[in-house]
């Protein structure tokens, strides 16, 4: 059995092949990350492995290495990610003190994979996969509009004494409009403020206009997620692109650790301490935030759980508590929508 450990940027993967003892077959490969990557991967490792059965474990890095992934599955080859914590303790064991370097990361990856047979195995879903992108996209539409919304609500206040109100709507928007088609100012400034708007606008219409594709594409996969409180569709879309196929977590407590809602425990000499995990998914934890609000507006059961632990855990500890409940409620809408969905999901099959 042959493991690959890949340590991912953003232009070139650094990549180790070693042995089921962990020793290093070959020298480490530096493969720049373009239209040839997968490619130049499986020519290499056709003369260490040959026919032996590899297994491709990447650092959790799946911005930089999605691409990566699926094309070593779609080659038929297994791939597991390596979280980057249990990758950085392997490190310590296996490297020299003090030792940082791509392929000392990218062995420390390959140890971690050996070690650790439970980890989380790369799938496909085209319509998942679909649709992550279209929740990337929406993403940087928003924190460049938030970003040009910062900056013109700066300028106003400084120029014209006001501030604006909400200019993702139509409202906000032409009210600022008229008001900077009719005050007396340079007209730099004016044609800067002009733009601005201008730009606004347009980042507004291509944020509907995803809005409304991730709706479509969501509510046949997730109808079951969508009914409750506080899932919007884009929390929807984002809950699929970063979980993927719910079946890789087998229990609702896997996923509380993936999303960073599960405690963890910090006891001893026998005084049982539980903390808050700041590690997980942000990206999830953020959507499970917003629900746990959403909820505490709206939701009678979800304001009575807070009020019963209210006066012991106090506001926050009880939001947290509501935030783990949510998941096993999560857990249970995806699994049941995953068992509607009838198109078919790569998960792994022997190369030939």
């Amino acid at each position: 059995m042959v493991t690959v450990g890949i340590d991912p940027h953003k232009h070139v993967h650094v990549a180790v092949a070693v042995d089921a003892d962990g020793r290093r077959l070959t020298r480490p490969l530096t493969v720049k990350n373009d239209a040839n990557l997968i490619g130049v991967l499986l020519k290499w490792i056709r003369t260490i492995a040959d026919a032996t059965p590899v297994t491709w474990a990447i650092e959790d890095g799946r911005g930089f290495a999605r691409r990566l992934a699926d094309g070593l599955l779609l080659s038929g080859h297994e791939v597991v990610w390596v979280p980057t914590r249990l990758m950085a303790a392997h490190r310590k064991l296996h490297a020299a003190t003090g030792a940082k370097s791509d392929p000392v990361d990218a062995a420390a990856v390959a140890h971690a994979a050996i070690t650790t047979p439970g980890l989380d195995r790369h799938r496909i879903d085209d319509r998942v996969r679909e649709l992550r992108v279209l929740v990337d996209s929406r993403a940087d539409l928003v924190r460049r509009r938030t970003m040009v919304i910062n900056q013109i609500k700066t300028y106003t206040h400084l120029w014209l004494d006001h501030t604006p109100g909400d200019l993702t709507r139509r409202p906000g928007m032409t009210s600022l409009t008229a008001l900077v088609g009719t005050m007396d100012m340079s007209g730099h400034v004016r044609r800067v403020l002009t733009e601005m708007i201008t730009e606004i606008d347009a980042l507004n219409e291509r944020v509907r206009r995803l809005e409304t594709t991730i709706r479509e594409l969501v509510t046949p996969l997730a109808p079951a997620l969508l009914e409750i409180t506080g899932i919007s569709h884009v929390s929807a879309a984002v809950l699929l692109a970063e979980i993927g196929d719910i079946t890789r977590f087998t229990s609702s407590a896997k996923l509380a650790r993936y999303t960073g809602t599960a405690p963890i425990p910090v006891y001893s000499s026998d005084k049982e301490r539980y903390r808050l995990h700041r590690g997980g998914n942000r990206r999830l934890n953020s959507v499970l935030y917003t629900t746990s609000i959403v909820q505490q507006r709206f939701h009678a059961g979800a304001r009575a759980l807070l009020a019963r632990h209210e006066p012991a855990k106090g506001a926050r500890g009880a939001r947290r508590i509501l935030k783990r409940h949510l998941i096993d409620v999560i857990h249970r809408a995806m699994t049941q929508d995953r068992a509607t969905w009838q198109h078919h999901i790569t998960q792994h099959q022997l190369a030939t």
